[in-house]
C-alpha cells in the first residue's frame, strides 16, 4: 500500500520519481514482430438498401463531403468476423483527396440503442497500419457487436504521410486543424445516416492515432463524451517530425502543463473529458514517461486532486497490470492503466498482425467497459 501511494503521489506531481518508478517496471522488448500482412480480401455488400451508403439515402452536408459508394469496397473483416454490416465509404479533404473510412453497424441492439440510438466509437490507427488492419488486430468489432456498438475508422492518406501517420505533433493539428476537419466530416455523415445517440459518441487510437484521437477530443469535448488513449503520446508537443521522437522517447518537459494552460486560455469553459491510458511498460517506441505526463494533463483538465483507488492484477491469464483510477464523486473520470511486459502493441489484439499482443488485458474490451460509463 506504501508503494501504490508513493505511486500516486509522483504520479499527481508528474515528477522524475515516477518516470523512474515506471521505467524500472518496464522490462526489455522482445524481438521486432514481423512487417504487417494485408488481411485476406472479401467482397462484402450491404445487407439492406436501409443499410448501405446510396447515393439516394446520402443527405446533402454543409462540409465538404463526397457520397458514399454504394456498397462496401472490397475490404478484409477482421479474422473472427462480425456478424454486422461492414460498410466503406469516403469524404474529401480540404484539398480535395479522397479519405476513405469504414464503418462497422452491430447487428445486436441494446434496449437504449434501440429506442435512442447507437453509441459510436471513432478508432485511429497507427503508423504503418490500415483502418481495415486496425479493426482486424483490435477485434473491436466483435465487441462493438456484444455491447451495440457502431465503429467508425478513419485511414490517413499515403500521401499525406507516407507512413499513415496521423499528424499529431503538427501545431495547427494540435489546434483544431490540419486532418481534424475531414474526421469531423466523417463523423458527420455517420451521424446524418444512422440513427447514432450523440450523447455518446467517443474517440480512441493507438500511438500516432490516440495522439490525433486525444486532439480530436480536447478541441471538440462537447463532442466526444470521453477518450481512450493507447501507447500514446503527450499533447502539445513535438511541432516537427524530430520534436516528434523527442517527444515518444522523453516526453513533454515544461510543455506538459503548458499545453494545457494553452487549451484552457483557448477554451475557458472547457467541461472536462473523461479519459482512460492504457501503457506498455515494455514500451520503447513510445515510452512510458508519456502515460505519466497524459495523467498529469488530464488531471489538471478535469480538475482531479486524488487520491486513486488502486488495484493490483497479478499475472495469470493476462500481463500482471496496475489500474489508477480517480473519481469525481462517484464518477469515474480517470483510468490510468500501465501493462507489464507489453511493447509498443494493442493489448489483448490479434498477434497474426504486427502492433498487436495476444496477452491481455483487451484494450478493446476495456475502452468499451470505460466509455460505458459516459455520456454528454
Amino acid at each position: 500500500m506504501a508503494k501504490s501511494g508513493k505511486l500516486l503521489r509522483s504520479l499527481i506531481r508528474a515528477g522524475t520519481r515516477t518516470a523512474k518508478l515506471f521505467a524500472a517496471m518496464a522490462t526489455p522488448p522482445a524481438k521486432p514482430k514481423p512487417k504487417p500482412r494485408q488481411p485476406r480480401v472479401k467482397p462484402l455488400a450491404a445487407k439492406s438498401p436501409a443499410a448501405s451508403l446510396t447515393k439516394a439515402s446520402a443527405p446533402r452536408l454543409a462540409a465538404k463531403a463526397r457520397t458514399p459508394r454504394t456498397t462496401a469496397t472490397p475490404a478484409s473483416r477482421p479474422s473472427a468476423v462480425a456478424p454486422g454490416k461492414w460498410l466503406s465509404a469516403h469524404v474529401l479533404t480540404a484539398a480535395g483527396q479522397r479519405m476513405s473510412y469504414w464503418l462497422y453497424l452491430p447487428n445486436h441492439l441494446p434496449e437504449r440503442a434501440e429506442s435512442k440510438g447507437m453509441p459510436l466509437v471513432v478508432m485511429l490507427h497507427g503508423c504503418h497500419q490500415t483502418a481495415t488492419q486496425f479493426a482486424q488486430g483490435t477485434r473491436m468489432n466483435l465487441w462493438a457487436e456484444k455491447k451495440g456498438y457502431a465503429v467508425l475508422y478513419p485511414q490517413q492518406l499515403a500521401t499525406i504521410q507516407p507512413q499513415r501517420c496521423w499528424k499529431w505533433y503538427d501545431r495547427a493539428t494540435q489546434e483544431g486543424g490540419g486532418d481534424v476537419p475531414t474526421i469531423l466530416t466523417m463523423i458527420h455523415q455517420v451521424l446524418t445516416q444512422y440513427a447514432i445517440d450523440r450523447s455518446r459518441i467517443y474517440v480512441a487510437g493507438i500511438s500516432a492515432g490516440a495522439g490525433m484521437a486525444n486532439i480530436l477530443a480536447l478541441n471538440h469535448p462537447r463532442l466526444f463524451a470521453a477518450v481512450g488513449l493507447h501507447s500514446g503520446p503527450v499533447f502539445g508537443a513535438g511541432h516537427n517530425t524530430l520534436g516528434a521522437l523527442g517527444v515518444m522517447k522523453h516526453g513533454a518537459g515544461l510543455r506538459t502543463d503548458t499545453a494545457v494552460h494553452d487549451l484552457l486560455q483557448r477554451q475557458p469553459q472547457f467541461p472536462g473529458m473523461p479519459a482512460i491510458l492504457l501503457q506498455g511498460a515494455g514500451d520503447n517506441v513510445v515510452r512510458p514517461i508519456n502515460q505519466i505526463q497524459l495523467a498529469r494533463q488530464s488531471m489538471l483538465l478535469n480538475r482531479l486532486t486524488g487520491p486513486a483507488k488502486v488495484t493490483l492484477k497479478p499475472k495469470g491469464r493476462h500481463n500482471a497490470h496496475q489500474l489508477h483510477d480517480l473519481y469525481v464523486g462517484r464518477k469515474l473520470m480517470l483510468r490510468i492503466a500501465h501493462i507489464e511486459q507489453l511493447e509498443h502493441a494493442w493489448s489483448g489484439g490479434d498477434p497474426a498482425l504486427a502492433f498487436n499482443a495476444k496477452a491481455g488485458p483487451d484494450a478493446s474490451k476495456m475502452l468499451l467497459e470505460f466509455f460505458s460509463r459516459h455520456q454528454r
